[in-house]
């Protein structure tokens, strides 16, 4: 059985709420990039690959509320709505991407899930998800919204030692990501563990371009 590793966004993105329309496929595919590199110079270079599940390519700008994974809905229990959100990466923001994370995009077509709340009457924005996949591993992750960019609040996964998830907790674009450097296994093999990092680093570098807002480094 497939084990699930959960990041999802808490708190309002105002760019997520302002991006939601009512087109979109309910259908969910799944892209993979390969990682060059996400260990220190000292380190032998490993090459897993990571892959993003998401529903199919058609329309890739909207939401539609079909075919969200069991996993997402969990961490989203206060919420009376999931949609699923794509939107397309270009050829200039991949280029940045991949020469930042130092790992390859297959797929421009980039999925979140989205959690509303009509507690009061009122419709609004509780969060969003992404799922990626490293090493056969499907992962469903939590962030939080500082000042508009995206931090991870938490992980949670089936399997996955909780050592290894909490380290997550509180990082963002402009971390390393790195095994040996600012993350440790945590009781996980070191494959897998760099292959997660990888992953995790790559979706929160394009949570970043495509809704985060712009800060000073």
């Amino acid at each position: 059985m497939k084990k699930l590793l959960t990041i999802a966004l808490a708190g309002s993105l105002t760019a997520f709420a302002t991006s939601c329309s009512s087109g979109g496929e309910e259908n969910r595919s799944a892209t993979t990039a390969n990682i060059n590199s996400n260990a220190p110079p000292s380190a032998p270079t490993s090459t897993p690959a990571i892959r993003t599940d998401s529903p199919a390519a058609g329309s890739h700008s909207g939401a539609t509320s079909g075919d969200v994974p069991a996993s997402v809905r969990a961490v989203f229990p206060d919420a009376q709505q999931v949609t699923t959100q794509h939107k397309d990466i270009s050829a200039s923001q991949v280029s940045t991407i991949e020469k930042e994370t130092n790992t390859k995009i297959a797929d421009r077509d980039h999925h979140s899930y989205l959690a509303f709340s009509t507690t009061g009457g009122t419709r609004r924005q509780i969060g969003a998800a992404t799922v990626v996949n490293a090493n056969g591993k499907e992962m469903v992750i939590v962030y939080e919204s500082r000042n508009g960019v995206p931090y991870i609040k938490e992980v949670s996964a089936d399997g996955v030692p909780q050592t290894f998830l909490d380290q997550f907790k509180g990082m963002g674009h402009d971390d390393k990501f790195q095994i040996g450097g600012d993350l440790k296994t945590g009781g996980m093999d070191e494959a897998t563990a760099r292959a997660a990092a990888a992953a995790i680093r790559q979706d929160a570098v394009i949570m970043q371009t495509l809704y985060g807002g712009k800060h000073s480094h």
